[in-house]
């Protein structure tokens, strides 16, 4: 199965999520930056709030690729200690790299929401949204980073994902819901016709139109 683009997937998606629409309780939160579009389509389906959850990688100094950890939304940094005792990496390392990431991930925030505050997460149902998982890293600290923020429950839904990722998720998180799991599977991309990067100007034009349209949520 092809998807034509993004938005196409996250009709899709939105269509196995018909049990959260409509409630207030809900949230939906997308990876940026190609989680957006398809989680613009997914939060209007189901008439619920959208936001950006940001992750920045932690890179090993000298090993940039090599994750040492992840920033998220809120401050919220989640490490991997299995590769920080390997390498023996000091707390004030780790500190450092924290430091350096911060103020990137914070204007991306900014940037993204235009001066918005962050959709409140704490005892609500949180829909992690992506346009595909692979090895599926970045929804795993996003998953991680929610859980120190209290949300009540945590959903990781995605249009296309490999099938042991997918399965993996099972043991993770409160529920997952992955659209279609093809197999052979390679990368994310090459289930969709249009798969072209998702722009900074793009992320911030959904997340104002549904801004616009938002109704307040009842106590």
């Amino acid at each position: 199965m092809l998807f034509e683009d993004r938005f196409e997937a996250g009709r899709l998606l939105a269509s196995k999520l018909e049990e959260f629409t409509n409630r207030n309780d809900v949230v939906v939160l997308a990876l940026p930056r190609g989680g957006v579009p398809v989680g613009y389509v997914v939060a209007q389906a189901l008439h619920a709030p959208l936001d950006v959850f940001v992750v920045r990688k932690l890179g090993t100094p000298g090993q940039e690729e090599l994750a040492m950890g992840a920033l998220a939304s809120g401050g919220i940094t989640v490490l991997n200690r299995k590769v920080i005792q390997a390498l023996g990496i000091p707390q004030q390392t780790i500190d450092a790299v924290v430091a350096r990431e911060q103020p990137e991930l914070e204007r991306r925030e900014h940037e993204y929401r235009n001066g918005r505050p962050a959709v409140d997460v704490q005892g609500r149902t949180v829909i992690l949204v992506d346009d595909g998982l692979a090895t599926g890293s970045s929804m795993r600290v996003a998953a991680k980073a929610l859980r120190k923020k209290s949300a009540a429950k945590i959903v990781v839904a995605v249009p296309v994902a490999s099938p042991s990722t997918c399965a993996e998720f099972e043991t993770e998180v409160d529920k997952v819901i992955c659209a279609t799991t093809p197999e052979p599977f390679w990368a994310v991309g090459q289930w969709y016709r249009n798969f072209s990067q998702t722009s900074d100007e793009e992320v911030r034009e959904l997340l104002a139109r549904v801004a616009a349209t938002a109704v307040p949520r009842a106590a």
